[in-house]
């Protein structure tokens, strides 16, 4: 009988050993490269912007690398960071069953070249995050929003984003159009004080006890 955990024990350590051996690879071909880690089995390389091009071309046309599809290509927000904003993008090998994480750092000025060239699919993903952070991609032919409306106004994914946005939408029958309108909360935002004996409370079946407990009840007993 083939013991299945073992060869997937194997072609893990096989995968791990293979992608140790592309960090070693860019660390030492390329000065572009930040670092090389493991976390969680999966190898994250941080990229100068400068040399993000050159670094993913590798990438996808190395024999050891093989990534012919970009799986994501998503932003993360650190507002307190000189560049605020990590660009990643997940890569995958059909060829060789294996992924890896790629970062770089940028702001909301600096662009981040393009990579719709390498895979077509990036045109989506870049123009979802230019929608969502603000993060603008050199050499993209069609940068503009992807999710939210042509009047938008700030991008919604950033931490600084009011939870309320700026502006809502409603369509007036009066001038029968659809009209933007500032924000107006019908009612301010409440703290709920879970302890209290009058609200938070719920007792579902089977916690009839801890209820009891919680009201210095005694059990009823014959």
């Amino acid at each position: 009988m083939v013991n299945f955990t073992e060869n997937s024990k194997k072609r893990t350590l096989n995968q791990k050993a293979n992608l140790q051996a592309i960090g070693m690879m860019l660390m030492s071909s390329s000065n572009g490269v930040v670092k090389a880690e493991f976390d969680h089995d999966e190898l994250i390389i941080l990229v100068k912007l400068n040399c993000l091009l050159d670094v993913l071309i590798l990438l996808k046309n190395h024999p050891i690398c093989k990534f012919e599809q970009l799986m994501d290509l998503c932003g993360v927000d650190y507002p307190y960071r000189q560049k605020r904003f990590d660009v990643v993008y997940n890569l995958l090998s059909v060829t060789l069953n294996q992924r890896i994480r790629i970062i770089v750092h940028t702001d909301e000025k600096e662009p981040v070249p393009s990579v719709h060239h390498l895979w077509k699919n990036a045109t989506w993903w870049e123009r979802e995050c230019y929608d969502m952070f603000g993060i603008l991609f050199s050499g993209q032919p069609d940068l503009r929003r992807i999710l939210t409306d042509y009047g938008f106004d700030g991008h919604p994914l950033r931490k600084d984003f009011p939870v309320t946005g700026y502006v809502e939408v409603r369509y007036d029958a009066d001038q029968n159009k659809v009209i933007y309108e500032p924000v107006h909360l019908t009612q301010e935002m409440r703290d709920f004080d879970f302890d209290s004996p009058w609200e938070g409370i719920v007792t579902l079946p089977g916690d009839e006890k801890i209820h009891e407990k919680r009201q210095n009840i005694k059990p009823y007993s014959i």
